[in-house]
């Protein structure tokens, strides 16, 4: 076997769907960060509600999304929810509903440790200043269960962002697929999913280094 010559010329020449590719990764990352964010604490609630049939399906949800691998999941969703339930949407939004739902199942878990960690005093001085449910976790509960969740929210987008690239199983043209099909068109691979493979990294890198940031923030503010 002769000494392999890279070739990184491939790569100036298809920038243009590389990046095409990058920016429905990102637009797949931004999204499903924020349903994440969002729906991560509305079933975090469910999770800790005194209503039990509320409990059980959310933790239902969670187990069913943190015990399955993604990929299953996006491929279930994908191809099974319209033969059973006779629904379809854009590829694009059943990524999203999977992703989705899947990064909002850890997300909810990272809350509600976050929520469990705040001080019992906290919830006697919302009792003793005559706080209502809703204020109590818009203005107490929800400020500090973020702030003490950002550095597993963080890592959990980290996950996401990586994440992305399983939806180029289901022909969604994003970064992964893009250079998939760059590697199949020019036979230069190795190029290929290195330049791919440093995109990610270098994507990864800043907010990798953002959570340790933090974390070292927060165990200041907290000594």
């Amino acid at each position: 076997m002769g000494r392999y010559t890279w070739d990184f010329s491939v790569i100036t020449a298809n920038w243009d769907p590389l990046m095409a590719g990058l920016a429905v990764t990102l637009q797949l990352t931004a999204i499903c960060a924020v349903i994440g964010l969002i729906g991560g604490f509305l079933v975090c609630q469910m999770v800790m509600s005194r209503i039990a049939p509320l409990r059980w399906v959310a933790i239902g949800f969670i187990e069913l999304f943190r015990c399955t691998p993604a990929l299953v999941q996006i491929i279930w969703i994908f191809y099974c929810v319209p033969y059973f339930f006779g629904v379809f949407f854009d590829p694009f939004y059943m990524a999203i509903l999977a992703l989705g739902m899947n990064i909002t199942a850890f997300n909810a878990e990272a809350y509600r440790a976050a929520i469990q960690s705040i001080p019992a005093s906290h919830y006697d001085a919302c009792t003793a200043l005559g706080l209502s449910p809703l204020k109590k976790t818009l203005f107490v509960i929800l400020p500090q269960a973020v702030l003490m969740a950002i550095p597993v929210l963080l890592t959990n987008t980290i996950g996401l962002l990586q994440q992305t690239s399983l939806v180029a199983i289901v022909a969604i043209a994003d970064l992964m697929y893009e250079g998939k099909t760059l590697a199949t068109q020019t036979y230069r691979p190795i190029e290929i999913y290195t330049t791919v493979a440093f995109i990610y990294f270098a994507l990864s890198v800043p907010l990798s280094q953002a959570v340790g940031l933090f974390e070292r923030r927060l165990r200041s503010r907290l000594a």
